[in-house]
């Protein structure tokens, strides 16, 4: 049976990076679960949801950090924020400073008496030369900054948590798609480009990675936060597909499998052939399972993106 958390009563959850692409869609799960829900991030948008508590804050800020927190004090804690901006995150030297704005937020919301923290990690702390990634048995031997960063906090936090007897959780990332993912990733790029009557140019696609619907993320993670489960957890889906399945499926839909371009880019360098995780922990100790199938998934992103477009004009 999934190990569930008996301190819910009053539960009061800061999520961070609460406007990002797996945050806004773990809000209204939150309320859901009976959670006074606190979202922070730099930009607050402009259409929220009118029970979740809005903060703009900067957690680099260490004034700023502690403020929210005292202000708040919160008996959960859901970390997103990072530094993420496609094709600089990897090995950007911010990084560091959030693990340093982690770190100081963590203490914060202990020392507030806060009962309950998980943080997003990603598959880039294992060694991916490995191709299946377990939490028990997977190297972890990052080959970027983002990974090395994000493995460090990690680490910081597993032995935080012996000390102190916090509860916390880790839930490492692997590939997801969905409403609200930044344009230049590789499915809203398909997409988008098939409904502009575009050629959408892509690498062979003989990679195998592992993908996850955004809604499905969020719902594991607020799972997790429910849960007594500890450690470190894949969140992902468990199974293999070739990127060139991922992006046939998108021309299927849209039907414009004419426009799809398959070995117009070049792979990229020391790309691994194989990424995929192990979810024995996700399925069998917190018993969670995805609701989306990857073409249901594909269904409603195309669906939103065409809604996206057509309000845009």
């Amino acid at each position: 049976m999934t190990k569930v958390s008996k301190n819910n009563a009053k539960k009061k959850v800061l999520v961070t990076g609460a406007a990002g692409f797996v945050g806004k869609h773990c809000l209204p799960l939150l309320l859901d679960k009976g959670f006074e829900v606190h979202a922070a991030d730099v930009v607050i948008p402009e259409n929220n949801l009118h029970d979740v508590c809005w903060h703009n804050a900067d957690l680099l800020d260490v004034q700023k950090t502690d403020e929210l927190i005292e202000s708040i004090r919160p008996t959960h804690l859901l970390h997103f924020a990072w530094y993420a901006k496609p094709g600089e995150y990897w090995n950007s030297v911010e990084n560091i400073r959030w693990v340093e704005g982690s770190l100081r937020l963590l203490r914060a919301f202990h020392g507030t008496g806060g009962r309950r923290v998980v943080m997003a990690g990603t598959c880039a702390e294992y060694d991916w030369k490995y191709g299946y990634c377990s939490e028990e048995a997977t190297p972890l031997a990052p080959s970027t900054l983002y990974g090395a960063c994000k493995n460090a906090t990690q680490h910081v936090l597993k032995e935080y948590s012996k000390v102190t007897g916090l509860s916390s959780a880790w839930g490492r990332i692997f590939f997801l798609y969905g409403p609200f993912e930044n344009p230049c990733r590789l499915v809203p790029s398909v997409i988008l480009n098939l409904l502009s009557n575009k050629e959408a140019p892509c690498s062979h696609g003989r990679q195998i990675r592992d993908f996850l619907y955004v809604k499905d993320v969020a719902a594991a993670f607020v799972a997790l936060l429910a849960s007594d489960v500890r450690g470190p957890v894949n969140i992902a889906s468990g199974k293999p597909v070739a990127l060139k399945d991922i992006i046939l499926s998108i021309a299927d839909q849209i039907d414009r499998k004419d426009l799809v371009r398959l070995g117009a880019l070049p792979q990229k360098e020391n790309e691994p052939p194989i990424l995929l995780g192990d979810i024995k922990r996700l399925s069998e100790e917190l018993m969670w399972h995805p609701q989306y199938d990857l073409d249901r998934g594909i269904r409603e992103t195309i669906e939103w993106s065409k809604e996206k477009c057509n309000g845009e004009k």
